[in-house]
C-alpha cells in the first residue's frame, strides 16, 4: 500500500473515535472514527499525519497479534487487515459498519481470544481490542473531576437536571458509565443524562471519557431517535458535522481513553445525545440535546 494512500486512510479516521484528532479539549484517542462527510484536510494541523499514522500502525499491529496465523492469508480474514476492513471496524468514511448492523467475523468473536459471552455485547468486544490503543489518558481523580465539573457560562438546574448555555462558546465534558454513577449512563456537571440546551450557531466541545471498566462507549448527537434502537446508527445519523467520537476503548494502567468532538450548533431543534455503540443508548445511554433559537 502507498504511503500516502494509508496517511489518508487514518487522517479521516482522526477526528473521532478510531483516530488521534486534535480537538480544543483534549485530542481523540486512537480508538474513534471520522464522523459521516467530513473530508481529511488537504492541510491539517501540525502532527495530525503522524498521530494518524499511529493509529493505523496500531491497527495492523494489534489485528496482526490476535490474529497473526490467519490474518496474514487472503479472504475476508486478510481483508481484515486491508485499508477496507480499516474502515469498516473504525468508521474512517463514515459509520463503522459493526454499528450498522453488521456482524464480526466469526473468527474474530471465538471465546479464545475475547473470552465467552463478549460476542452479545460489541462494546466489551471493541473495549478489548482497543484497550492499548495510542492516545492522551486521564486519571481516574481526573475523570471524576470532569464528570462534575460545571461548565463555563453554564446555567444548571440540579431538580430539573439541566443545562442552559446562553454563550456562542460551549464547551462541556461527558463521562461515560463512572464509578458511583448508574452504570450505562453518562455523568456531565454532576448529573447524570441531563438535557442540555445550546443557541443556535455555538461552537460546541464536549470532552468524552470512557471511565467503564470493561466495555468501549462513544458520544454521538443525533436527529434521530436513536436512543430506542438497539442498533442507533442504523436509525440515525450524527446532527452535525463533527457531532460524533463513536468508540474508546477500556481504560487500562496508564489511564482512560478521553477524546473531544467538537462541532457548529448550525440549526435549531430538538436533538439527542447518546452513545452509539449498540445496545448501550437503549440501555440508558441517552439524553436530550436542543438548540434553540432563543436570545
Amino acid at each position: 500500500m502507498m504511503r500516502r494512500q494509508i496517511k489518508t486512510l487514518a487522517m479521516t479516521a482522526a477526528v473521532a473515535a478510531a483516530g488521534l484528532g486534535t480537538a480544543a479539549v483534549i485530542t481523540a484517542c486512537g480508538t474513534s472514527g471520522q464522523t459521516s462527510g467530513t473530508a481529511a484536510s488537504a492541510s491539517p494541523p501540525a502532527g495530525t499525519q503522524a498521530r494518524a499514522q499511529d493509529a493505523y500502525s496500531y491497527y495492523r499491529s494489534m489485528m496482526g497479534r490476535y490474529f497473526a496465523g490467519s490474518m496474514m492469508g487472503g479472504g475476508a480474514r486478510g481483508w481484515m487487515m486491508s485499508p477496507a476492513g480499516y474502515r469498516w471496524m473504525t468508521g474512517a468514511n463514515g459509520v463503522p459498519g459493526w454499528m450498522r448492523g453488521g456482524h464480526f467475523p466469526a473468527f474474530m468473536m471465538g471465546s479464545g481470544m475475547m473470552g465467552t459471552g463478549t460476542s452479545a455485547d460489541p462494546g466489551k468486544f471493541m473495549g478489548r481490542l482497543w484497550a492499548n490503543a495510542p492516545g492522551p489518558r486521564v486519571t481516574p481523580a481526573q475523570a471524576a473531576e470532569a464528570g462534575n465539573q460545571i461548565p463555563p457560562g453554564a446555567h444548571i438546574n440540579q431538580a430539573a437536571r439541566t443545562i442552559t448555555f446562553t454563550t456562542g462558546s460551549v464547551h462541556l465534558a461527558a463521562v461515560a458509565s463512572p464509578a458511583g454513577s448508574p452504570d450505562e449512563t453518562f455523568r456531565i456537571a454532576g448529573m447524570v443524562n441531563p438535557k442540555i440546551t445550546v443557541p443556535a450557531g455555538a461552537q460546541v466541545s464536549i470532552q468524552v471519557v470512557n471511565a467503564d471498566p470493561d466495555t468501549a462507549h462513544g458520544l454521538v448527537v443525533t436527529s434521530g431517535l436513536g436512543q430506542s434502537s438497539w442498533m442507533p446508527m442504523m436509525t440515525s445519523r450524527p446532527a452535525f458535522t463533527g457531532a460524533a467520537l463513536w468508540f474508546l476503548g477500556n481504560p487500562t494502567a496508564a489511564g482512560m481513553h478521553a477524546g473531544t468532538l467538537a462541532f457548529a450548533a448550525a440549526t435549531s431543534g430538538t436533538y439527542h445525545y447518546l452513545c452509539p455503540v449498540p445496545g448501550h443508548a437503549q440501555k440508558g445511554m441517552a439524553g436530550l440535546f436542543t438548540v434553540s433559537n432563543a436570545s
